[in-house]
């Protein structure tokens, strides 16, 4: 009967969600180990991280875990960073033709369609703990969305005529939501295990940035100084998390975050976050193996127009040593840009007695996009 209860609520809660239509942030990669398994972790985590990943995933380890993470992904798109670095370093004393081509070429490269920068990062401490098959955490984090995009087209102009100075210059919007929380997690394991469910519930802080940079030739062009001061709001959210394994080699996991649609204040109007929901798999073909994948059942909008996000990560991990060192491969792909292809990721996990030390990056070699996590922790 508990079985059947549980699993209706899940049901109902999925059906709401497909029903309601809001904008939400990316699915933001959380933790070194699911970075470097790709950013697969809805069925695979059972630590701390499992209050933001699935809460369901608690359950499933009866252990005590304490962690500080942080992490972060940064996306080049269109090679939109290597012609920002051509206009810093543009000549603005040479007043040849050829100069002038040049500056045609800067910006054109970044006006392009679809050229822009997308960034998230993510820091925090994370606490699990567990009496019986009753498991809790909490956590306190901050996750951080943002971008950059052209908003004035780049010009270059010679409005002297030849022989006089060229002006190459545009605007950049940027745009940011951090979301600081504090997050308290729930989650019971059936059945020996079999079946988990889990909740976490959030108080989130918005902090919403909307800022502007100058792109001017010859000049430094600096992001990071120019998203404004925030636009704080408070919102309570509430992520529901489920996880079944119908064998001790097999699990699937799914959760929802951001059920409530949580609202806040921003500089240009209401930000609402809509449902995220993320399923994932796991299979363990021997004890020291792990293989995963995750996708983004749900698009996902992003603060940069026109892009979306919606991503299939795959992933594994290869423990030695009874765990004293985790080697950890993956790959993941937006779904929502088909001429991305898979961002390959790696990792490692060093563990002594308690103790462990873990590392996760990845690099698009194509968008020249990068990421990377790490953290601390101790297990008993």
């Amino acid at each position: 009967m508990a079985h059947a209860g549980a699993i209706r609520l899940c049901a109902a809660a999925t059906a709401l969600l497909f029903s309601t239509q809001a904008a939400a942030t990316e699915f933001v990669i959380v933790g070194p180990r699911a970075m470097g398994m790709g950013g697969a972790g809805v069925a695979v985590t059972t630590d701390a991280l499992a209050t933001y990943w699935n809460p369901a995933g608690l359950a499933m380890t009866q252990t005590v875990d304490i962690r500080i993470q942080a992490g972060g992904q940064g996306i080049d798109r269109m090679g939109i960073g290597d012609a920002i670095r051509d206009l810093e370093s543009f000549n603005v004393n040479d007043t040849s033709a050829g100069n002038l081509s040049n500056a045609q070429n800067i910006a054109s490269r970044i006006n392009q369609p679809g050229a822009n920068v997308s960034m998230n990062g993510s820091a925090g401490l994370y606490i699990k703990g567990h009496f019986g098959e009753h498991a809790f955490g909490i956590n306190v984090s901050d996750v951080a969305t943002g971008g950059s995009f052209v908003s004035t087209p780049v010009q270059a102009t010679q409005p002297g005529g030849p022989g006089t100075p060229i002006g190459l210059a545009g605007q950049m919007a940027l745009r940011g939501l951090e979301a600081r929380q504090i997050a308290l997690s729930y989650a019971y394991a059936f059945a020996d295990k079999t079946f988990a469910i889990g909740m976490t519930g959030k108080i989130i802080q918005g902090a919403a940035y909307n800022g502007t940079t100058t792109l001017t030739g010859g000049t430094d062009v600096s992001l990071r100084d120019n998203f404004g001061k925030p636009t704080l709001s408070t919102a309570l959210s509430l992520d529901l998390g489920a996880i079944y394994r119908p064998s001790s080699w097999l699990r699937f996991g799914v959760v929802a975050k951001d059920i409530t649609q949580p609202t806040f204040d921003s500089p240009v109007g209401e930000l609402k976050l809509g449902p995220q929901v993320r399923g994932g798999m796991a299979v363990n073909p021997y004890s020291t193996l792990t293989l995963s994948a995750d996708v983004d059942i749900l698009s996902n909008n992003t603060l940069v127009p026109g892009v979306k996000s919606q991503l299939l990560s795959l992933g594994a991990e290869q423990t030695i040593l009874n765990e004293f060192l985790s080697l950890r491969v993956g790959a993941f792909k937006n779904m929502q840009d088909a001429g991305i292809p898979f961002t390959p990721t790696a990792g490692l996990g060093l563990r002594m007695y308690a103790f462990r030390l873990d590392l996760g990056g990845g690099y698009d070699f194509r968008e020249k996009g990068a990421l990377a996590s790490g953290s601390l922790s101790l297990t008993f």
